[in-house]
C-alpha cells in the first residue's frame, strides 16, 4: 500500500510524459550582431493561476536592438531578439532569470568561429558563464545528466521499466529483458536522431502508454495464475525488445526538443544514451532491492505487495493512453 501511495503521489502532477527543458540559444551573426532565441515550457500552476515565466539574461556587453518577438503555443512560449554586443564576451553570463523546482534548461553559445559552448542550467544555476575556451567534456557531462533525468523523471518510461521488473522478477531474466530493452531503444534513438527513421510523436506517445497497460495486465495475470505461461512470460526479452523500439522513438522526440550541439552530435548522443542507461539501472536495482526485502520480510505476501502498485501503474497508463488519443 505504501508503494501504491507513493506512485499516486508522484504521478498526480505529471500529466505530460516527457521532460521538456527550456532552451536558450545565443548565436553570432556578424562582428557585432547576435541573435537570441528561447523556448520556455508552459505548465499551469497548482491553483490554475497564470504561470510565472522566466526571462532571458543577456551578457553585460550586449543590448537588444528591438522589442523581443514572442509566440505562444499550448505547451511553450518561444521568443527571439536581435542584440548588439561590444568587446569579448568571455566571462559574461547569459541564460534565464530563474528555473522552477527540478526543471533544467539547455543554453548554447554559438560564435561565428567555433567551437560552440553548451551548458545545462538548473534552478540553482539558471545562468552560464561564457568561457574563453570551452571544456571538451562539458557537453558529455550535461547530456549524460539529461539522459539520466529523462528516465528517472520521464514517468511513462519509468513505469514501463518498473512493470517489466514486476513481470520478470528473477535476476538473470531481468538482466536479459533490460539488455533487450536497451539495445532496442538505442537502435531507434540513434536512427531517428540521425534521420534514418521516424514516427509521428502523437501515436508514439499513445503506444508507449499502451505498452505500460499491456505489461500491467500481464503482471496481474501472472500473479493470479502462477502457472500462466503466455509468450510474454516465456520470452520477456522479446517483449522488452519490441517495446524498446517504440520507447526509442519517445527518447528521440525528447532529444529533438532539447537539440544537439552542432559539431558535437556524436558525443552528445552517446552521453544522452549512457545517461538513460544509468538511470534505468538505478530504477531496476531499486525495484529488485524492494522485491528482495519483501521476500525476506514477508515471504508469503509478495502477491499482495505487487498487486496494488501494478493496478496503479495500469490505471496511470490507461489515463495517459486515453489522454493522448483524445488530445
Amino acid at each position: 500500500m505504501l508503494a501504491a501511495l507513493l506512485l499516486l503521489v508522484f504521478a498526480a502532477p505529471v500529466w505530460a510524459d516527457e521532460l521538456r527543458p527550456a532552451v536558450i540559444e545565443f548565436t553570432q551573426r556578424d562582428a557585432a550582431q547576435w541573435s537570441l532565441e528561447w523556448r520556455l515550457p508552459i505548465a499551469p500552476s497548482a491553483r490554475g493561476e497564470a504561470p510565472v515565466l522566466a526571462e532571458p539574461v543577456i551578457p553585460d556587453g550586449c543590448s537588444m536592438t528591438a522589442t523581443p518577438v514572442l509566440r505562444a503555443s499550448p505547451l511553450a512560449l518561444t521568443g527571439s531578439a536581435r542584440l548588439t554586443c561590444e568587446g569579448a564576451l568571455a566571462g559574461d553570463a547569459f541564460g534565464l532569470t530563474h528555473l522552477f523546482g527540478s526543471s533544467d534548461a539547455i543554453a548554447r553559445f554559438a560564435p561565428i568561429n567555433p567551437p560552440a559552448q553548451t551548458f545545462r542550467l538548473t534552478a540553482s544555476n539558471p545562468t552560464a558563464i561564457i568561457a574563453a575556451e570551452p571544456d571538451i567534456w562539458q557537453v558529455a557531462r550535461d547530456y549524460f545528466i539529461i539522459g539520466a533525468e529523462h528516465i528517472l523523471f520521464g514517468w511513462d518510461h519509468l513505469l514501463f521499466v518498473i512493470a517489466l521488473v514486476f513481470l520478470v522478477r528473477s535476476g538473470w531474466a531481468v538482466v536479459k529483458a533490460a539488455t533487450a530493452f536497451t539495445l532496442a531503444h538505442s537502435i531507434t534513438l540513434v536512427a531517428t536522431t540521425l534521420g534514418y527513421a521516424g514516427m509521428p510523436s502523437r501515436p508514439v506517445e499513445a503506444l508507449i502508454a499502451l505498452s505500460i497497460v499491456f505489461l500491467a495486465v500481464e503482471v496481474i495475470r501472472a500473479l493470479r495464475e502462477p502457472d500462466y505461461k503466455s509468450w510474454t512470460r516465456r520470452a520477456p526479452w522479446l517483449v522488452a525488445f519490441g517495446f524498446g523500439l517504440l520507447h526509442g522513438f519517445g527518447f528521440a522526440g525528447a532529444l529533438a526538443e532539447i537539440g544537439l550541439p552542432q559539431g558535437e552530435i556524436a558525443s552528445a548522443l552517446v552521453a544522452f544514451n549512457l545517461g538513460v542507461e544509468a538511470g534505468q539501472l538505478v530504477v531496476i536495482a531499486a525495484v529488485l532491492g524492494w522485491l528482495w526485502l519483501i521476500r525476506r520480510s514477508y515471504p508469503q505476501s509478495e502477491k499482495r505487495w505487487l498487486t496494488t502498485p501494478t493496478y496503479c501503474i495500469g490505471i496511470i497508463g490507461s489515463f495517459w493512453f486515453v489522454e493522448r488519443i483524445v488530445g
